[in-house]
């Protein structure tokens, strides 16, 4: 598969990340697996139709064309637009984190996140993954996707972040379990200590979840209980948008 020149070309743009934003060719072509020669010309070409950009330095980052493309990608472009004024209204509310995420393979990938300055500090970022099992919103990804996948998730390895992650296929299990239970899941302090994220799914036409909203704030000074009626009402919102 690395033979074939698309492959090779996905490979380049994949060493790029949120820790690696910009590397130089040297970096690229080890990342990469590629040789310098051949790394060379696919970054030239790539930075030629602007999908990589070529700093002062030297160093390579993402261009504004595969932001170009990528934002045209119906799924989360609709899905954004239809959830954004319901967003607005739970930050408005709060002045905290408010988070959009979808399903992608066995990860939770967020769509959108408004955030005001006084907010705790995440994680995430727009267009970041976290795994399902750490997460409000993979938890409640994870709650209501089709068990074929829930068992995938569960047999792997959990990564632990902090002492209260949910580490262990029984935790995750009964924490599926109450998300289903409740509505919402409740995540306290599993990526960050400082962290407390409620969530609540979206639901499509189809009678499917297919997103999940939610609200981070400071574990410290916040019960979850009084942020579950605002999440539920967000996420009841968006559901019927898309339904209507």
């Amino acid at each position: 598969m690395r033979d074939s020149v698309t492959a090779r070309v996905l490979a380049v743009l994949a060493v790029f990340s949120a820790e690696r934003p910009e590397l130089n060719l040297t970096e690229i072509s080890r990342r990469a697996r590629l040789p310098l020669t051949t790394t060379h010309r696919i970054v030239a070409e790539l930075a030629a139709w602007g999908a990589l950009e070529r700093n002062d330095e030297g160093r390579y980052r993402v261009g504004l064309r595969l932001w170009e493309v990528g934002v045209l990608a119906p799924r989360g472009r609709d899905l954004r637009e239809l959830a954004m004024p319901f967003l607005e209204d739970v930050y408005e509310v709060t002045r905290q984190n408010v988070q959009l995420a979808v399903l992608d393979g066995t990860e939770a990938l967020y769509l959108e996140r408004l955030s005001g300055r006084g907010a705790v500090n995440v994680v995430t970022r727009v267009g970041s993954r976290l795994p399902l099992h750490a997460t409000g919103v993979g938890l409640v990804l994870l709650a209501h996707a089709d068990p074929e996948l829930q068992e995938q998730v569960l047999a792997a390895p959990l990564k632990r972040f902090t002492a209260k992650t949910l580490a262990s296929a029984g935790e995750v299990r009964r924490a599926l379990a109450e998300t289903r239970r409740a509505g919402v899941a409740i995540s306290d302090g599993q990526i960050e200590l400082i962290a407390l994220s409620i969530a609540a799914p979206v639901w499509g036409p189809r009678g499917t979840v297919v997103a999940a909203l939610s609200v981070v704030v400071p574990a410290a000074t916040s019960d979850a209980r009084a942020y579950v009626p605002l999440v539920r009402a967000a996420a009841r919102g968006i559901s019927r948008a898309l339904c209507g």
